[in-house]
């Protein structure tokens, strides 16, 4: 197929000490990063102080690694780790689920709100920039590391996957355009709608309606309720978003204020846990499904993800 692209990219940056650091970790530590650059910067908005922010990063990055693993364990992949329930922490393995990471981020700021007495939908607002742009690296790190294929095409810009007969619609490619194209969405709703929790209602409904579309072209290997378990969900989150956006009309909606915080650093064990974390998502692939050393030989012969813990689906 002319113009057409085989995908032939190593997913390893590199192995030091035979710790394999990849790609798609790497775009995880980026957004992470990114994430508390933002708040760090906006802090104000939320009367957070530096030391606070500390906080609430380490629980958000926590609350997205354990939420997007727990629904690809239990929503995705359940046949296979109802047997192997000992790798269900195992994130070096790979594997995690985009609908979990939004269901652990949510996790994180609740429990950071409960904590410090905060406004919930005011938090929620300012972190639906970072997290679009959060999963907006992440699919490109999906499609680095060769996962998550669509449909077969003969359109001029089909890939050939390295798992996957003839080409493919680069799905993970679609879906992370739309999730970058969201940053400058919702960053222009901010500027014309500051009522409070007006930023969640717009992401929520955008994010799993828009994806309802892109997942057209995408190959799901599981169901849920008779439906891509994917799309089930996304039909959840669009279902969700427009009944908030509906009562928002309806009814008075509490305008945001911004108040002065204390710009207080705090201690530097919550920094020590937050640059820990950094430094293990880089040794997070997207899953391990992919047979690194039959692809790339003595290059990356050391390791040994064994096809015995192989999952059915891979990453959603």
């Amino acid at each position: 197929m002319i113009g057409s692209f085989v995908h032939n990219i190593d997913p390893v940056i590199a192995q030091p000490a035979g710790v394999c650091l990849w790609w798609y970790g790497l775009s995880y530590a980026a957004g992470f990063f990114s994430l508390h650059l933002w708040l760090r910067r906006g802090h104000e908005r939320l009367a957070l102080s530096l030391a606070e922010v500390d906080r609430l990063t380490l629980l958000l990055v926590t609350g997205v690694l354990l939420g997007g693993r727990f629904v690809e364990a239990f929503f995705y992949e359940w046949p296979f780790y109802s047997r192997h329930p000992a790798l269900i922490p195992a994130l070096w393995m790979g594997g995690m689920a985009t609908h979990g990471l939004l269901l652990g981020a949510v996790t994180g700021a609740w429990l950071f709100c409960r904590l410090h007495q905060e406004s919930f939908l005011s938090l929620l607002d300012e972190l639906a920039v970072p997290g679009a742009l959060i999963m907006g690296l992440g699919r490109i790190g999906n499609f680095i590391d060769g996962q998550i294929v669509g449909s077969t095409t003969h359109a001029w810009w089909g890939v050939k996957f390295p798992d996957a007969e003839g080409f493919r619609h680069p799905v993970v490619l679609y879906d992370g355009l739309k999730n970058l194209l969201l940053v400058p969405a919702l960053l222009l709703i901010r500027r014309y709608d500051r009522r409070r929790g007006a930023l969640t209602r717009h992401f929520i409904f955008w994010y799993g309606f828009l994806r309802i579309f892109v997942d057209v072209f995408r190959e799901y290997p599981t169901t849920l309720l008779g439906m891509a378990t994917g799309q089930c969900l996304n039909i959840v989150m669009t279902v969700t978003g427009l009944c908030l956006l509906a009562w928002s009309r309806r009814n008075a909606n509490v305008l945001a204020t911004s108040v002065a915080s204390v710009n207080r650093q705090g201690s530097w064990l919550p920094k020590l846990a937050f640059a820990g974390l950094l430094a293990f998502c880089l040794a997070i692939p997207s899953d391990w499904t992919q047979d690194i050393p039959a692809r790339y030989g003595k290059r990356h012969a050391g390791l040994t993800y064994s096809k015995l813990y192989r999952p059915i689906g891979g990453e959603q």
